[in-house]
């Protein structure tokens, strides 16, 4: 009788160590899209958005090329993605700003700007 809960202490200890070194092999596998759609939800036009990683010294990853209408999508490429977490900075037509930081693009597959 014994054995039994050393045996199930065991098989759960296994368990979890599985679990343990599994998880971090799938958030490293995790990357972000080669493109990302971007909505505008407001009633204004969009005049310029960048997607930078954070950090200091950020680096641009897509940029808005032309201003984007009221209820219109684009896809962005990204350029040279890296990890998943991104800045997003908008700027309307009415002076509005939008600045969102740790954006998680590895799970999130599109911007929607709303007011």
């Amino acid at each position: 009788m014994r054995c039994q809960p050393v045996i199930s202490a065991g098989l759960i200890g296994f368990t979890v160590s599985i679990c343990l070194a599994t998880n971090p092999a799938t958030a490293q596998s995790a990357k972000p899209p080669a493109q990302v759609k971007v909505t505008n939800a407001r009633l204004v036009p969009v005049v310029s958005l960048e997607i930078t990683t954070p950090g200091d010294q950020p680096r641009l990853i897509a940029k808005l090329s032309k201003p984007l209408a009221a209820g219109k999508s684009i896809a962005l490429k990204l350029n040279k993605p890296a990890g998943c977490n991104y800045s997003v900075l908008a700027k309307f037509s009415d002076e509005v700003e939008s600045d969102n930081e740790g954006i998680d693009l590895c799970r999130e597959k599109s911007i929607r700007l709303t007011d």
